[in-house]
């Protein structure tokens, strides 16, 4: 891993990769008042067919070490991502900013798409598995996920930048 001092500028040190794995593993609730600026809101930046960027709030969740998210394979994000998976997905948490970037990969393994539906049953959002196998479905999602079934969507990431919001501050920037 590739590790880059953005705020070199200013005297700060590098912020350890750890640190950033360790808060974003705790969790990033979409509840009010659970985040900066008061919430979390996790946005993926997909690439449309003439090249402009669509960008749309995700319930994504970090899992071993990296960003999940679904989505219905007819909308915009999942054409976009079916015809190109670079993407990027950034979320404003409580004491840091984060962008990943990378390539999102459609999960097909029966296994790990049950795991991550109870993951997201846990966190409030009632998911199942649907008769496939590989897919979700549940009584509601947000409206930009399209209609059931909902597929999960792993990114690998290529790099990440990460800006502490909070005394010593700092950027750093690593290329996987």
């Amino acid at each position: 891993m590739e590790t880059i001092n953005l705020a070199n500028l200013y005297g700060t040190p590098n912020l350890e990769w750890a640190r950033v794995d360790a808060h974003l593993a705790r969790g990033l609730t979409q509840a009010p008042g659970t985040g900066g600026p008061d919430r979390h809101t996790c946005w993926l930046a997909t690439i449309n067919d003439d090249g402009s960027p669509h960008v749309t709030g995700v319930g994504a969740m970090w899992v071993e070490g990296a960003f999940w998210f679904e989505t219905g394979e007819h909308s915009r994000k999942g054409r976009n991502i079916a015809r190109d998976p670079r993407c990027t997905l950034s979320v404003a948490a409580d004491e840091l900013d984060v962008v990943v970037e990378g390539t999102a990969r459609r999960v097909t393994d029966r296994a790990t798409v049950a795991a991550m539906a109870e993951r997201w049953a846990a966190e409030g959002w009632p998911a199942h598995v649907d008769d496939t196998g590989m897919a979700l479905t549940a009584e509601y999602s947000a409206p930009s996920a399209g209609r059931p079934p909902w597929f999960v969507y792993r990114i690998e990431a290529s790099s990440a930048v990460a800006l502490l919001t909070v005394e010593p501050g700092g950027a750093t920037r690593w290329r996987f």
